[in-house]
Order: structure tokens, then sequence, then C-alpha cells
């Protein structure tokens, strides 16, 4: 039985995978392309990582060159400036509303997003949706940190939770606290799952994940159609 549902945001919530892809794109646009190239593969690869993580990684492995916190904190400016408004109005991954209206009516949900918490917490806010939620996690602290707290607080073993998310470093999180862990890969897109050990379902969208905790929670216990 789940009793617990965590999910990340970007690209399980909302579809704003695509519109920040572009942004990564705009602020490196000054580097070569076959360094932009490798930039956005990065960027991609690496959806559940935190942009000032993927910054210091640019920075160190890509470009080989030093970052100082004011070129750190002009491109996270730059890159806010880019897509904060955006994220207030991208729309939602199929299935993500009836899901969080049904989920959130028989146990606690929970966002887990490598966006900084209060900019998270901001985005959630303006789009209606903090009143699904117990706590929305965000960074700096890591995924795994918050799954963590998230055991803790609810007692839920990790068998008892179950994390959704779009990208490897997703998977890396429930694997290192062992809880269960949905894929949710947007049509079109490749695996990134593949070959990973722990990987208990894929789904294109929402529908699917609903159908898919069919007889486990939410649809079982809910009377929504």
């Amino acid at each position: 039985m789940i009793t617990v549902l965590i999910l990340d945001f970007d690209g399980v919530i909302v579809e704003s995978i695509p519109l920040k892809t572009v942004a990564f794109r705009k602020i490196f646009s000054f580097v070569p392309p076959a360094h932009l190239d490798e930039i956005i593969a990065f960027h991609l690869e690496n959806g559940g990582m935190s942009r000032y993580d993927k910054f210091r990684y640019i920075y160190a492995n890509i470009l080989d060159e030093p970052l100082t916190p004011e070129q750190e904190e002009r491109l996270a400016s730059e890159y806010v400036g880019l897509i904060f408004d955006a994220m207030l109005t991208v729309p939602y991954v199929e299935g993500a509303e009836p899901l969080l209206k049904d989920c959130s009516r028989v146990l606690p949900l929970y966002i887990v997003s490598a966006t900084p918490e209060g900019e998270m917490h901001e985005i959630a806010r303006r789009r209606d949706l903090t009143k699904y939620f117990v706590r929305i996690y965000g960074s700096p602290k890591t995924k795994a940190e918050c799954i963590r707290e998230i055991l803790a607080e609810t007692g839920a073993s990790p068998g008892e939770a179950l994390f959704v998310g779009d990208a490897p470093n997703d998977w890396q999180a429930a694997h290192e606290t062992n809880v269960r862990f949905v894929a949710r890969i947007r049509p079109g897109d490749p695996d990134r799952f593949a070959g990973r050990p722990g990987v208990e379902g894929i789904v294109e969208n929402l529908h699917e994940l609903r159908e898919y905790l069919r007889g486990s929670v939410c649809s079982s216990r809910s009377h929504t159609p």
C-alpha cells in the first residue's frame, strides 16, 4: 500500500522542460556551438539537479573556466528572468490536475523539486497548488535529504512511499532512500532509465500514473471518476 506520494515538479506536474531548455540555451549563447550542445545535453540528462550545481559543473567540466559568485548570480538572475512568468502559465502534464485533486483527498502529497525552495513556493502559490500539498521542498537541500525528511515526518517506510520523477537524478534520490520510483517520460523523449534497477513503472502522463495507482491508493478510495 502506498501511503505517501512524492512528486517532482518540472516534467511531472508541469510541462516546463522545453521552456527551461530554451532558457539554458539563451544564457549560454556566448559559448562556442560545440560547447553549447554539450551544455544542453548535460542540462537534459540532469533535470533533477539544481541550476546552481549545473552552472558549477558546466564551468568546471565543460568550459574549464572559474565561476565567480558574481557570474553565478548573474546567470541565475538571467535564467529566472527568462522563465519565471512563463512558469505561472506553462501547461500541466496531461492528467496532473485530476490526479492532484483525487490523491490529495486520501494521502499526503509532497513536491520535491530542484528549483530553489522560495521560488518553488511562489510558483505553487500563484498557480493555486499549495492546497494539494503537505509541504513543498526545493533546493538547496538535495532530493534525497527531502525524501528522508518526509519519511521521518510521516513515519512511512520506504516501501510505502512512491517518488515520481522524470530525470536520472530523481531515480538516484529514490535509490539512495530506498523509496519506490516511477519514471515519467514525455512522448518522444529518450528513455534515460533503461537498465537502472528499481524503476517499477514508466508513464507518459499522469492519467497513466492514476491508473498505475488504482487498487493501491487514490482512485480506489476516491469518488472522482
